[in-house]
């Protein structure tokens, strides 16, 4: 079973979860702590019914470089806290957490369906994860929330920087030939021509890096058994 430290309460209003956002970022570290020996990647991703407030978690665990899944974790849960952008780590990092703590592999580096430092506060969901598992975390947003950059090449692996009050905060990266690009961030301890570079290396013939498209299957799955199991019931 995984282990990690509580980090904080959930039961917070706007104002405090904003304050709490711009306290925690200032936690984060850009620095590369993704070990050089790299043999686990996972991947998260949190999906929901529409109007309903039962969320659906997975973590999917990878080996690297061969990107097999070697292990798979879940939660379910209800979620009280409202959809604001900007403040989506507070609606779904707990259960998150809840799937987290029944993952066996840890894994060296977490791609996450979200943002990492670009982020109006420099705290999207990667970078709020990270410090709680104390592991090095990469956003792999498929939107942008903040920033400018230019459009990149064409071609898979051209990137254009990111920039966020005139830092650079990540990478528009062409995952696919002619595809829309994913906006790459470091959420917490890795740089980002790391975060740009693992992305990379993670994606096969699909725009989603592997650990997240197998998390945003898995999480698929468990909406179809849950409407099942209410359709039989």
């Amino acid at each position: 079973m995984m282990d990690f430290a509580h980090l904080h309460d959930w039961s917070v209003t706007y104002t405090e979860a904003v304050a709490l956002q711009r306290q925690l970022a200032t936690q984060v570290r850009l620095e590369d702590g993704v070990t050089p020996s790299l043999r686990w990647v996972a991947g998260v991703d949190v999906s929901y019914e529409k109007h309903g407030d039962l969320f659906f978690a997975a973590v999917v665990v990878l080996s690297y470089p061969d990107l097999q899944v070697v292990e798979e974790a879940s939660a379910v849960d209800r979620v009280s806290f409202p959809y604001i952008p900007g403040l989506l780590s507070f609606r779904e990092l707990p259960v998150l957490l809840q799937a987290f703590e029944g993952l066996q592999t840890r894994p060296d580096v977490v791609l996450v369906d979200g943002q990492g430092v670009a982020h109006p506060r420099r705290l999207g969901l990667a970078s709020h994860l990270g410090l709680w598992l104390k592991l090095p975390t990469i956003g792999c947003a498929k939107s942008r929330l903040c920033g400018e950059y230019e459009e990149p090449g064409p071609q898979k692996g051209e990137g254009a920087a990111l920039v966020l009050n005139g830092a650079p905060v990540g990478v528009v990266l062409r995952t696919r030939e002619r595809v829309r690009p994913l906006y790459v961030s470091p959420g917490h301890l890795c740089t980002v021509a790391r975060a740009a570079q693992v992305t990379l290396a993670c994606t096969t013939r699909y725009r989603l890096p592997e650990p997240t498209r197998q998390a945003h299957l898995f999480t698929n799955r468990l909406r179809l058994q849950a409407r099942e199991g209410v359709a039989k019931a």
